[in-house]
């Protein structure tokens, strides 16, 4: 996997395969499906990933490290903005530390990429960092996904992960995250759910954050509205688009201009 649609990077990585749901934003996560797809056409990556559960197909909590992915980034002469393991979490816990600092062999031997790498284990992040990778990489943008109030705590444990960029993905947002301390972290990424059984987002819980991202100086990107437009009728993703107070917001690190 490559060339990617997702509107805040240009490429995807994955040398890892599979997860485990963690919390109420991993629900509808697209990449149990596309993993199953992808193992009903013989991609050998992608095996036995998935179960069904309630009708529903769903992690089923192992994951495959591939070597052979390792190699991908040094073939990309052109930089770009790359979003590792999409499909999988790099601090999952059965993710090995060698493999990890495998990954970050490979990032540190390609500065002309940046990488961005979200993980809903901060804590584990943070510990593996400061033992591990002390030396802070340029072009590794660190970030932690948070949907909802339940899971806010996640921004202090990323806080203490060593990093040039420090970023959180509020996707899918599917609640309201009250107040949020933004210190030290130099990107938000907001945007609702898609798919048929996608969950409503509300205007006013993006105002929240945008408002604190003006307050803590933060780059705010709006990436979709999803399933569910701000006057809360259900449409195709494309047809909500992506305009949030009369306009698109792209904003990124100070660090990268948006390609």
């Amino acid at each position: 996997m490559a060339e990617t649609q997702i509107e805040w990077t240009d490429a995807t990585w994955n040398p890892v395969a599979g997860c485990t749901i963690m919390s109420a934003g991993c629900t509808n996560c697209y990449a149990m499906q596309l993993a199953s797809r992808l193992e009903a056409m013989g991609v050998d990556k992608y095996a036995d990933l998935t179960r069904k559960s309630g009708g529903r197909i769903v992690w089923n909590g192992k994951v495959h490290e591939e070597d052979a992915a390792l190699s991908i980034p040094l073939r990309w002469r052109k930089p770009r903005k790359i979003f590792v393991n999409s499909m999988s979490d790099l601090f999952h816990e059965k993710v090995s530390d060698e493999f990890i600092s495998r990954v970050w062999g490979v990032m540190r031997d390609t500065p002309r990429h940046h990488y961005q790498i979200l993980t809903k284990r901060p804590e584990r992040m943070a510990d593996y960092t400061k033992k591990n990778a002390p030396d802070v990489l340029p072009n590794v943008w660190l970030g932690t996904s948070v949907e909802d109030a339940a899971v806010v705590e996640r921004i202090d444990h990323l806080r203490e992960v060593p990093a040039a960029i420090r970023f959180i993905s509020f996707e899918p947002l599917i609640g309201s995250v009250g107040p949020v301390n933004l210190t030290d972290i130099a990107w938000a990424i907001v945007g609702g759910e898609s798919g048929g059984v996608a969950r409503p987002i509300k205007e006013h819980w993006i105002d929240e954050i945008h408002e604190q991202c003006k307050e803590f100086g933060t780059a705010f990107f709006f990436k979709q509205w999803g399933t569910w437009g701000k006057d809360n009728k259900r449409r195709s993703k494309k047809a909500n688009g992506r305009e949030y107070r009369g306009r698109t917001w792209n904003e990124m690190p100070a660090i990268v201009e948006m390609a």
